[in-house]
């Protein structure tokens, strides 16, 4: 309820979870992370882009591009480019 509380005061567009912890937490599911990136969730008419972790991308730096990615999803839904 903490984390819940600070998503409805911060009211973001668009939530980025790192990692498949945070990301099964915000929602609510238990799912690889394999299958819960790269695409756009739905949580209370917000966004959620998962992508992996920091400490993941250390141990995988080929998986950096595919980060890449989920971060140029979320900000085509903001409406920026990247540089």
């Amino acid at each position: 309820p903490w984390l819940d509380r600070q998503i409805e005061l911060v009211d973001p567009e668009v939530l980025i979870p790192l990692g498949r912890h945070a990301a099964n937490h915000v929602l609510g599911t238990d799912v690889a992370m394999g299958r819960l990136r790269g695409r756009v969730h739905e949580l209370g008419g917000r966004k959620v882009v998962p992508t992996f972790h920091p400490a993941y991308l250390l141990r995988s730096p080929g998986m950096k591009k595919d980060c890449w990615a989920d971060i140029q999803l979320a900000m085509g839904l903001l409406g920026l480019k990247p540089r």
